[in-house]
């Protein structure tokens, strides 16, 4: 038995840049960190040949291409598994439609299960970088790239993604310990209790890529921006440019939010929150907000109908927390 934890993750600044169809030609980059949740994948060998693949509902298959869950399918499929194999996964949130990037986590925390099973051995950038492969150049979703990178590498990272070569550069941002602390105890996450499939509303962004260039370029400004105001210590900085960069981001596709969630995000401004946005791609899932301390008591009041999900910026990306295999 082998169980794999992949983190799930808020993106910060720059989410839409890291369209491959945009930062090949433009470039791209994004603020994004990992957090204390996570998908659990665990991975056995089977006394027969069957495979089993166990989620919100379980399968029991005699060959690969019989398997329904297309990001394990295809995880199979990259890493040699055909025959006796038992993979279950665990999350801790919503399965699906959290804006979390649960479903890049479920791709990488798969891959590294897998590997782990075969006694091999791969790199966060091995993992990021198959798991793109699969959601985007396989299976052909809509999606952007961070979030497999972020599952695999871990931590607070600013990456970069270089135009033409589509080389992507991963820098892990290392604050001190009082700024840190402020970041995590300032950012606040609220469950709408709307789930939404993302793959249409990433699918207008995908469309309008090319009309959207200069707010693009905007949220990328902000994304540069964000990382010196960490860098000095202008923690609270981040809440004002969190409004900003959500202002921006509804422009790139007509469902990103909707009247109900206008009303949410205006609810928590006058609260007291300085910025925030609907993590992901938006149109539902999780509410992030940035509140300074002394209106955090408040700001809870005022959302008291929604669950709110404590959490940590995570350190830890993709890895093995149990390997037992006789």
């Amino acid at each position: 038995m082998i169980i794999v934890q992949a983190p799930l993750r808020t993106s910060l600044f720059g989410g839409g840049t890291d369209f491959p169809d945009y930062y090949l030609e433009q470039g791209g980059c994004v603020l994004t960190s990992a957090i204390d949740k996570y998908i659990f994948v665990a991975i056995k060998r089977r006394f027969d040949d069957k495979l089993r693949v166990g989620y919100t509902r379980t399968e029991l298959v005699d060959s690969v291409d019989a398997i329904q869950h297309e990001l394990i399918r295809e995880a199979f499929r990259l890493t040699g598994i055909d025959r006796g194999v038992e993979l279950n996964t665990m999350g801790d949130i919503p399965s699906q439609g959290s804006g979390l990037g649960s479903s890049s986590t479920v791709t990488v925390g798969a891959l590294h299960a897998a590997y782990a099973l075969q006694r091999r051995l791969v790199t966060a950038e091995e993992l990021a970088r198959q798991a793109c492969q699969i959601e985007i150049d396989i299976l052909g979703k809509p999606i952007g790239i961070q979030d497999q990178y972020i599952a695999a590498y871990g931590g607070l990272r600013f990456f970069e993604f270089l135009p033409g070569t589509g080389e992507v550069r991963s820098t892990r941002i290392e604050l001190d310990a009082a700024t840190q602390r402020q970041l995590n105890n300032n950012l606040l996450l609220f469950y709408t209790g709307v789930t939404r499939q993302a793959d249409t509303i990433l699918s207008e962004q995908k469309d309008n890529l090319r009309s959207r260039d200069g707010v693009l370029a905007d949220m990328k400004a902000l994304a540069y921006a964000a990382c010196r105001e960490l860098a000095a210590g202008n923690v609270d900085a981040i809440g004002e440019m969190l409004h900003e960069s959500w202002l921006l981001k509804k422009q790139l596709a007509s469902k990103i939010s909707n009247t109900e969630l206008d009303e949410l995000y205006a609810t928590a401004r006058r609260a007291g929150a300085l910025g925030g946005k609907i993590a992901g791609a938006g149109g539902g899932g999780f509410l992030l907000l940035y509140c300074p301390p002394g209106q955090q008591e408040y700001l809870r009041h005022e959302l008291s109908h929604l669950r709110e999900l404590p959490f940590n910026l995570g350190q830890d990306g993709s890895k093995v927390i149990f390997d037992y295999q006789r």
